[in-house]
């Protein structure tokens, strides 16, 4: 089956090599086309524009970075919306729901079918299939593309309507840097007072709060290692849509809300472009 997926930055990147390498045909678009040569290499063809892509395929995937792009690519000359009538297109971005119940209306009345599937994990889960897909909308599309979901994660939901999809992964990501931000603030804390960090890392590890996470980004983190696999910039705006609908639906966010606050200053800092656990840097220099 050709499948069309839009968008190959990290996480795209990642997740179209994982359906090429398991047999599926993949027809790619980025906006920086360059971007495509590398899949070309692993047998991806190209498509000049997002419509030529959904003219193509049964239906395509996208994975952008923001709401504003994943309008973009759907609204926009030579977008998804010029040729989706009777396909199919699955958002995987991170974006409110307003914005995702605004691409679903646009392509059902266009005579398309679409779901809404952001994705938990960053880039090693996309290399190695292991994300958790939370989708939401047509549910014969999303039957459909359950071959290319099993590929790509290591479990999809289906939570019901449109917009529910995108909830669930903002809430996931504002624990997510809530708790980064805490976990932050704890290992310089333990080095400040005279203490290991990294024998901090071993008692969190042998506790009630051992995760993963904490396991993976914290040894990086003691050597001021933010390589990217999920950029602070992405992480920040994932808790001001979080804060949002938080605000929408009157739940008070304290916790979330100073995370934001870190995440923003750790943007101010020039780190926006580094991996989210970057925002161990403002907790070192909150005394400059």
């Amino acid at each position: 089956m050709e499948v069309g997926f839009l968008g190959l930055g990290i996480m795209g990147k990642a997740m179209s090599i994982n359906l090429l390498r398991h047999g599926f045909k993949v027809t790619v678009w980025n906006r920086t086309l360059s971007k495509c040569d590398e899949l070309v290499e692993h047998g991806a063809s190209v498509g000049e524009t997002p419509a030529a892509v959904v003219k193509k395929c049964k239906y395509t995937i996208a994975m952008l970075s923001d709401p504003a792009a994943a309008l973009a690519v759907v609204f926009d000359k030579d977008g998804v919306l010029d040729q989706i009538k009777g396909k199919g297109y699955i958002d995987m971005s991170t974006v409110d729901a307003e914005t995702s119940l605004k691409i679903s209306e646009a392509i059902k009345a266009k005579g398309g079918s679409f779901v809404e599937g952001p994705v938990s994990g960053s880039k090693k889960p996309a290399e190695d299939g292991q994300l958790v897909i939370l989708a939401a909308g047509d549910k014969a599309l999303y039957e459909e593309a359950l071959p290319a979901f099993d590929v790509l994660g290591k479990k999809s939901f289906f939570l019901g309507e449109v917009g529910n999809g995108a909830k669930m992964k903002l809430v996931v990501n504002m624990i997510m840097g809530s708790m980064m931000n805490a976990f932050s603030e704890g290992l310089t804390l333990a080095e400040r007072s005279g203490l290991n960090p990294g024998t901090l890392l071993d008692v969190l590890d042998l506790g009630a709060i051992s995760n993963g996470m904490f396991k993976l980004k914290g040894p990086a983190m003691l050597k001021n290692n933010y390589s990217p696999a999920f950029p602070l910039k992405h992480q920040q705006k994932d808790m001001r849509l979080a804060l949002a609908l938080g605000d929408e639906n009157a739940v008070s966010m304290p916790v979330a809300a100073a995370a934001n606050e870190a995440y923003k200053k750790a943007r101010s800092l020039g780190l926006g472009d580094l991996d989210f656990s970057a925002v161990h840097e403002t907790s070192k220099t909150l005394d400059h």
